[in-house]
């Protein structure tokens, strides 16, 4: 757990973030070389070792080498990324003063197990940060949707020399104005909040929220059987769990309405792959950026349909975008190492409804 001070105010302990700390933790990152090059340049190893005591090695992705089990025996941090190994009730034994796990990515699931919970380690994630280009990615895919521009981009290959097909199309006009978000998720409701400005009509399917809070968004919560018939836009956002998977399959995409698109920027698993290749053959518009296989076999037809968007997994952050979650990581460390409590903590419960 945070390690606290005694005889220190909130106020101060808040002042101390940034300043020289009396011990810093002994920490470790776990995590590919790859994703180390990609979120730690040299901003973030200089405000790392500013909170931190760090060893040889300061980044692995294979906890049971010989270096590794060495580092683990003293390291009171993990921050971890894509690539992190799992964190195995092995792996914990070797690291007897383990105290906080510090995620510098969205879900903890790849690597966190209930072996980490039942020692009571502090886990964070760094997932508010990897939203915002999630929400963004949605908007956009949303806004295309109601025109069906990437469709018409290509379908423009096919009719070079004459657009005079698209005059009295009335579902190009962007008269359709109801999405219907699955999930009511750090992303969902980044959504919602952005498609309110637009003056469009959200209607939120999700379980485990209350009619309160997704109205505070000005949205509606509503049934799936519900939304579905009057969805121009159904969007999800939900976790992959076992209750979600394939949770839209044929008789869901049957329901939508002729000119709907769906779009998927969640987890492929959501979707029943094989219904969706068959609706999408029937003239379903998706614009799809998470598929389950991920990627699709060579011979889907999601590849070539004109009616589908396929892009391979990149709403989430890419490039630069990654360095704002591994300011979030940092962000805890140093809070950690102040005796603060963190900004986003995961606890077991929360994990059995997140991503």
């Amino acid at each position: 757990m945070p390690r606290e001070r005694v005889g220190v105010t909130i106020g101060e302990r808040e002042a101390s973030i940034g300043e020289a700390q009396v011990s810093k933790p002994e920490t470790m990152l776990a995590m590919s070389a790859n994703t180390y090059r990609l979120q730690f340049g040299d901003a973030e190893v200089a405000r790392l070792r500013a909170s931190a005591s760090l060893g040889d090695p300061m980044v692995t992705d294979d906890l049971g080498s010989p270096a590794a089990l060495r580092r683990l025996a003293e390291v009171e941090v993990l921050i971890t990324s894509w690539g992190s190994p799992p964190l195995t009730a092995e792996v914990l034994a070797t690291a007897p003063k383990l105290r906080a796990v510090l995620h510098a990515a969205g879900s903890v699931r790849p690597h966190v197990r209930d072996a980490v919970f039942d020692r009571g380690l502090l886990v964070t994630t760094a997932a508010d940060a990897n939203a915002e280009p999630v929400a963004r990615y949605t908007l956009a895919a949303v806004l295309w949707a109601f025109k069906k521009a990437p469709f018409l981009a290509a379908d423009a290959r096919r009719h070079k020399d004459d657009w005079s097909y698209l005059s009295g199309r009335g579902e190009l006009s962007g008269l359709h104005r109801t999405v219907v978000l699955v999930g009511f998720s750090r992303i969902g409701r980044r959504v919602a909040d952005l498609l309110r400005q637009f003056g469009i009509r959200v209607l939120v399917v999700d379980p485990v929220v209350s009619a309160a809070d997704v109205a505070a968004t000005g949205a509606e919560l509503v049934g799936l059987a519900e939304a579905l018939p009057v969805a121009d836009v159904l969007s999800l956002h939900a976790p992959s769990l076992p209750s979600t998977r394939r949770m839209i399959g044929a008789a869901e995409l049957a329901a939508l309405p002729p000119h709907a698109t769906l779009i998927n920027t969640a987890r492929g698993a959501l979707v029943d792959t094989a219904a969706l290749e068959k609706a999408c053959l029937a003239g379903l518009h998706a614009i799809i950026d998470v598929t389950d296989p991920e990627p699709l076999p060579p011979d889907s037809p999601l590849y070539e349909l004109p009616n589908v968007m396929l892009t391979p997994h990149v709403a989430g952050s890419l490039g630069s975008e990654t360095r704002e979650m591994t300011s979030c990581a940092l962000t805890e460390l140093e809070r950690y190492a102040a005796g603060l409590p963190p900004v986003s903590p995961v606890t077991r419960s929360a994990l059995e409804v997140q991503a």
